[in-house]
C-alpha cells in the first residue's frame, strides 16, 4: 500500500511543486556566491573566470568596516536587551498566569504581525517626539521591538516545558520567587536564552525598513548595501559581502537552532 501510494500520479506532482518550490525560493540564493567570485562586474554566465578580488575590496571598504561596526553595536545591545524583556514577559506569562501578564505577552507579540512600514513610521514620530530623532539610540529601540516577539515565543515555548514540580519543590524547601527564577528557572533555560540571543540579533543585523526610518548620520550595514545597489560597479562586492552574511547568518541560525533543541531534550 505505501509504495502504490508513492508512485501514484498525486504523490509524484506534489514532489515535483515541493522541488519547483525549493528551486525558486534558494537558487537565486546559490547563484549569489557563484557570482561573488566571478571575474566581471556583470553576474551572468558564461563565468568569465575566478576571482577574489571582490572579497579585497570587501575588506579595504572603509564605509563598510563603519556600517559593519555599527550594525555589530546595535545587533548585539537589541537583541541582549530583546532577550532580557523576552525572558521576563514570558516567564510572567507562564507562571504567574495573570491576566495582565498574558495580554503583555500578547502586546508584545503584536509587532510579527504589523507591516515593518508602519512600525517604521510609528517609532520615527515617537523618537521625533521625545527629542531623539534618528539616531544610533533609535535603531536599537526599533529593533528591540522587532526582535521581542522572537524572544517571547522561544522562551514561552522552553518555560512551558519545565515540569512545575521542578519550581514547587525549590518553593516547598522555602525559596522565594526571585530566588526560583535565579537559582531554578534560569539555569534550565539557558539554551533557549542563548537562542533568543542570537536570533534577535540576525532578525537586528538584517533588518532594513525600521532603521531606514531611524538611520541618522551612522547607517546600518543593511543600509549600505542598499547605497551601493546604485552603482553597477559595486554589485560585485555586494555579492561578495552578501555571501559573507549569508555563511554568518547560517551559522548562526543552526547555533540557534540546536541550543533550542538543546533545551528542549533537558
Amino acid at each position: 500500500m505505501t509504495t502504490l501510494l508513492r508512485r501514484s500520479p498525486a504523490t509524484s506532482l506534489l514532489w515535483a511543486y515541493v522541488a519547483v518550490y525549493l528551486a525558486f525560493l534558494y537558487l537565486p540564493v546559490g547563484l549569489i556566491p557563484l557570482f561573488s567570485f566571478n571575474d566581471a562586474i556583470q553576474a551572468a554566465f558564461p563565468i568569465k573566470g575566478l576571482t577574489l578580488d571582490w572579497y579585497r575590496a570587501v575588506a579595504d571598504n572603509e564605509a563598510l568596516r563603519s556600517a559593519l561596526a555599527t550594525s555589530l553595536e546595535v545587533g548585539l545591545t537589541a537583541a541582549a536587551l530583546a532577550t532580557l524583556c523576552g525572558v521576563t514577559i514570558a516567564y510572567m506569562d507562564v507562571f504567574g498566569r495573570s491576566p495582565f501578564a498574558r495580554l503583555l505577552a500578547t502586546i508584545a507579540s503584536l509587532p510579527i504581525l504589523i507591516p515593518g512600514i508602519i512600525i517604521g513610521i510609528a517609532l520615527l514620530i515617537l523618537v521625533n517626539l521625545a527629542g531623539i530623532g534618528p539616531s544610533r539610540p533609535a535603531i536599537i529601540a526599533g529593533h528591540v521591538l522587532a526582535g521581542l516577539p522572537t524572544a517571547v515565543m522561544v522562551m514561552r515555548s522552553r518555560f512551558m516545558n519545565i515540569p512545575r514540580s521542578i519550581p514547587e519543590a525549590a518553593q516547598d524547601l522555602g525559596a522565594g520567587d526571585l530566588l526560583v527564577l535565579w537559582r531554578v528557572v534560569l539555569p534550565l533555560s539557558a539554551p533557549a536564552i542563548g537562542s533568543a540571543f542570537m536570533l534577535g540579533f540576525l532578525t537586528s543585523f538584517d533588518e532594513f525598513i525600521i532603521a531606514f526610518f531611524l538611520a541618522g548620520t551612522e547607517p546600518t550595514l543593511p543600509l549600505f548595501i542598499w547605497s551601493q545597489l546604485r552603482f553597477p560597479k559595486s554589485l560585485p562586492m555586494v555579492m561578495a559581502l552578501a555571501s559573507l552574511i549569508l555563511a554568518a547568518s547560517i551559522v548562526i541560525a543552526g547555533a540557534a537552532e540546536m541550543l533550542r533543541r538543546r533545551g528542549q531534550n533537558r
